[in-house]
């Protein structure tokens, strides 16, 4: 019997090797060719032994790479892996500082995502590119499919188009091409495979040896994982395409040369009769101000304790964009003077801030000193913690929830299984899960004990002296802090016009929400507010 590489190639009707110009010589009845004069070898006939006799399937020689297509083929997958490496380390690099032109009114983590994961596909195509497999070209489509998919939702919703921005679209755009080309690469790769096993071999070889089962199996297992992950930044755009569509109570102004956009918002009207009274200006703490301090200061407000108040979103929180990086405390306090200049806001202002915005507070404080009447300080963070916020190990994890916020896997879930809707995800309970939000808690990480610091410690010598302040502490935070009830009475001495120090024992962090809280902060409040009207910087 012959062996199946020696054999001549099958005709059209299964009938055996070319019907001419062939004598059947001995007994075995072998079909030999006439000798004729060989013709110099071309490229389809070069690895051929003598007298066309075909290869063994497992000859070296038995490879796609013959063809010049397949090699000019390998070498663009080659150029695009450079073009992608260069690009993915731009965007690494402005995940923590924003290079010129590159920044984008987002986060900037999808674009990033977009780009790590079509890095690793087309490194997927170049491991496997002499294995194509039908599972991994059906994976592949679905990937170009979902991709295509996802540059449309971005190209389309103007609010993530500007928040993505030139360098978010590109890279989608990017990762959709590229997609489609792995596609047409496993597709041509694969018939070149097909068409040089014919030619050297006599035929398609099925078969697949032990180490080519467990290279489809992984890039079968890799393509999934792909495909899963790609579905659900989909989806995650989907959501964020939804949650674009919430309007914001107030209004967006451009700030820091027009380069991004923060939300402020005022309730209440300027009369005749509250014309020289003070507005009271909001910061909040760690969240969004709406989910937290806000809600109590409106119904401060509507039993008429305070004439008027304003409120804003710092950058990357709430309906504000996220502010190029670096970005320090004393920048946001800047953004927040020129967004209120924008709106025809003045003073005097009487500033109320809880948590981390105490920070805030207190460097808007030191760059208007002639128009703030007032500080109401609740349970205040000391710079001393600026340490504590600027710890690597936190800004690491920062960094990649950053990462993988694009999967959305919290947002899904919570949509999916919670209930929760837009206002949740904007400015509510589950704010911190967005892309912006962790952003903005990175660049206040990078820059705690370097920029930060340096502008609170510069503010504690320009501050107004004379200014009338009131603090209202935790007394759940005393007792969990050895050394914060320390720090507390050392910001009650920021100026010398003391009105008051509370300590509420029960209250926790966030005071207001306590009964006992939420008397002592209105009453000391109503007193400031009285207070203020007869103190002139």
């Amino acid at each position: 019997m012959v062996a199946p590489w020696n054999r001549t190639k099958s005709g059209p009707q299964g009938s055996a090797g070319p019907p001419q110009d062939q004598n059947v010589q001995g007994e075995e009845g072998e079909y030999l060719q006439q000798q004729e004069p060989q013709p110099e070898p071309d490229e389809q006939t070069r690895l051929l032994p003598p007298q066309n006799a075909y290869l063994s399937p497992d000859d070296p020689a038995v490879s796609p790479y013959n063809l010049w297509s397949i090699h000019i083929l390998r070498g663009l997958s080659l150029v695009s892996l450079a073009v992608t490496f260069v690009w993915w380390a731009f965007l690494l690099t402005s995940n923590f500082v924003s290079p010129p032109l590159m920044h984008t009114r987002g986060s900037g983590f999808f674009a990033f995502a977009y780009t790590t994961l079509i890095l690793g596909y087309i490194v997927l195509g170049l491991l496997f590119f002499a294995t194509p497999s039908k599972p991994m070209a059906t994976w592949g489509i679905i990937l170009s499919v979902l991709l295509l998919v996802g540059m449309c939702i971005s190209a389309a919703v103007p609010r993530l188009r500007l928040e993505e921005g030139w360098v978010g679209i590109a890279s989608v755009v990017w990762a959709a091409v590229m997609s489609i080309y792995q596609v047409i690469q496993i597709r041509t790769v694969a018939w070149g495979k097909r068409e040089e096993e014919e030619r050297l071999t006599g035929r398609e070889e099925t078969r697949r040896s032990l180490r080519e089962w467990l290279a489809v199996f992984a890039e079968t297992i890799l393509m999934a994982v792909m495909g899963v992950a790609v579905l659900l930044m989909t989806a995650t755009l989907i959501l964020r395409a939804r949650d674009a569509s919430l309007p914001p109570p107030g209004r967006r102004y451009f700030v820091n040369g027009d380069t991004y956009q923060v939300h402020l918002a005022c309730v209440g009207n300027r009369t005749s009769e509250t014309a020289d009274a003070p507005t009271i200006l909001l910061e909040g703490g760690t969240g969004p101000v709406e989910h937290t301090l806000q809600p109590f200061l409106d119904d401060i407000y509507r039993d008429g304790i305070i004439p008027r108040y304003c409120y804003w979103d710092r950058p990357g929180l709430g309906w504000s964009d996220t502010a190029p990086s670096p970005h320090s405390a004393g920048m946001t306090a800047d953004a927040l003077s020129e967004a209120l200049a924008r709106a025809g806001e003045r003073g005097p202002w009487i500033l109320v801030s809880a948590g981390v915005g105490g920070i805030y507070s207190r460097l808007f404080a030191s760059r208007h000193l002639l128009e703030v009447q007032g500080i109401f300080l609740i349970d205040p963070l000391h710079e001393a913690y600026l340490a504590e916020l600027a710890r690597p190990g936190r800004g690491f994890v920062l960094w990649l929830r950053g990462v993988l916020s694009p999967l959305g896997l919290d947002r899904l879930a919570g949509a999916l299984l919670r209930g929760r809707s837009s206002r949740d995800r904007v400015v509510g309970r589950s704010a911190y899960q967005s892309d912006k939000f962790i952003k903005a808690q990175l660049q206040e990480n990078l820059v705690a004990v370097t920029m930060t610091a340096a502008e609170v410690q510069s503010a504690r010598h320009i501050q107004m002296g004379e200014t009338p302040l009131v603090l209202v502490s935790s007394g759940r935070h005393i007792k969990s802090d050895p050394q914060w009830e320390e720090r507390q009475e050392d910001l009650s001495h920021l100026t010398n016009n003391r009105l008051s120090w509370d300590v509420v024992p029960e209250a926790p962090h966030e005071v207001w929400t306590d009964g006992e809280g939420r008397r002592v902060v209105e009453n000391r409040l109503r007193e400031l507010v009285q207070k203020s009207s007869s103190y002139r910087p």
